[in-house]
């Protein structure tokens, strides 16, 4: 009998954790302010690279238009690598991919004041699997915006 209440109180315990993780999350505030966050479509590189690939410039371009219509949010470039190389290579190898991004945008009219960027290297994989589909996925700009 002791086995089962405490089994029975286990599962009431995991049920509640669950319904609370999922959960719907109203929009964020912040003094006052409603804010939301707003992810924008990733683009991606060549190994060892970080020049903007002819594939990804439509889409860069419609970030810069999407951030002249909506003058209120700020942008963070996150740059991501592969797992190839020394921690310390690929942190400044996702930083300069973040700045080719950066770059691009401002020559599109987006004011610098409104994008920083960010370098997590290595650390943030999308695909964690060892093999060249993965790394092709983890080497990429991701772009995350904030109303």
């Amino acid at each position: 009998m002791k086995t089962y209440r405490l089994l029975l109180s286990t599962t009431i315990v995991l049920i509640l954790m669950v319904g609370v993780a999922c959960q719907k999350r109203g929009p964020k505030t912040s003094g006052g302010v409603e804010v939301e966050d707003i992810s924008l479509e990733m683009i991606h590189f060549d190994f060892d690279k970080y020049n903007i690939k002819a594939q990804y410039q439509q889409t860069l371009e419609r970030h810069a238009n999407w951030m002249k219509e909506n003058s209120g949010t700020n942008v963070i470039i996150e740059g991501n690598t592969d797992e190839w190389g020394t921690e310390e290579y690929n942190l400044a190898l996702g930083e300069r991919r973040a700045m080719a991004a950066k770059n691009y945008l401002t020559n599109l009219g987006v004011s610098p004041d409104r994008l920083a960027t960010v370098s997590y290297g290595e650390s943030r994989p999308l695909d964690p699997a060892h093999n060249p589909k993965a790394w092709a996925m983890n080497r990429r700009d991701e772009f995350k915006g904030r109303k």
